[in-house]
């Protein structure tokens, strides 16, 4: 056509060139690449989980988990304004966590479990590094009716550590950066970078609420093992809708479930560990 030349010869609006079409070849190719590598090292990434007996997709083992949790553990202390100063308060919290792992199949684990309470007065939390490391704010922890309740926050966070969630997650990060980068490469676009890792967000996301509700069920089995009230851990949610003044995103936008969603997934674990009695 008079006055345009085909669009195939334009790559980013300027001309291309045969080396051009090469290089973008060539970024194809290994963007490509790059992406299969990636969906293979996570896919084939298995490991057995002795408690569970879930087959997971990890990429680090047990101890590169305890490792991290105990290289990671200062900062976060520091973080949240360093360990709480009250002996008796934290006396509690770690004489509740030890008996969670004491008394029920979380002992198994061979994890080093350490519980920590941060003085932290104004961030309402809980939770737990690979490997063990387990910690509770003094803003939730003073909100906290009970010991009943304290068992039911501590026992979700051991979930978190039985249930590996921080090495799946480190093993999701790993394949997501891969894709996002070899989208990148293969597309030259920035704007691609930024839709890879959205869809990245996403998917970590949805997996996040999946975890959650995964901890809360195994929560009620250390609670109930351990003689602790389970339905505590329904007031917990109570608790948690209560501090965010009933304000919260749409499920879908959020990492953690609704607290419906929770008091009704509570409930159903705790009828289903009743009756394995």
């Amino acid at each position: 056509m008079f006055g345009r030349r085909n669009q195939d010869e334009y790559y980013n609006g300027r001309p291309q060139t045969n080396g051009n079409r090469r290089n973008i070849k060539l970024t194809l190719i290994i963007g490509l690449v790059m992406a299969a590598f990636s969906l293979f090292k996570y896919y084939n990434n298995e490991q057995l989980n002795p408690i569970t007996g879930e087959k997971q997709r990890v990429s680090i083992s047990a101890e590169q988990e305890v490792a991290l949790g105990l290289q990671s553990a200062p900062q976060m202390v520091q973080q949240y304004g360093g360990i709480h100063p009250d002996l008796r308060a934290q006396s509690l919290v770690k004489s509740v966590g030890e008996k969670l792992i004491q008394s029920t199949v979380a002992k198994q684990s061979g994890y080093p479990y350490e519980f920590h309470l941060l003085a932290d007065p104004q961030v309402i939390n809980a939770f737990a590094l690979p490997g063990g490391q387990v910690f509770i704010t003094e803003a939730l922890f003073s909100k906290l009716e009970n010991e009943d309740q304290l068992a039911g926050v501590l026992g979700h966070e051991v979930g978190h550590v039985i249930h590996r969630h921080g090495a799946e997650r480190i093993a999701k990060m790993e394949l997501t950066q891969g894709l996002t980068g070899a989208a990148v490469i293969a597309a030259g676009d920035y704007n691609s970078a930024q839709f890879a890792q959205m869809v990245a967000n996403l998917v970590n996301m949805k997996y996040g609420r999946d975890q959650e509700l995964e901890s809360d069920d195994f929560g009620v089995r250390l609670m109930m093992e351990a003689g602790y009230d389970p339905k505590a851990l329904v007031g917990v949610m109570d608790i948690l809708e209560s501090a965010s003044g009933g304000e919260r995103q749409p499920e879908f936008q959020s990492t953690h479930p609704s607290p419906e969603n929770r008091r009704q997934k509570i409930m159903e674990a705790i009828q289903k560990y009743h009756k394995t009695k």
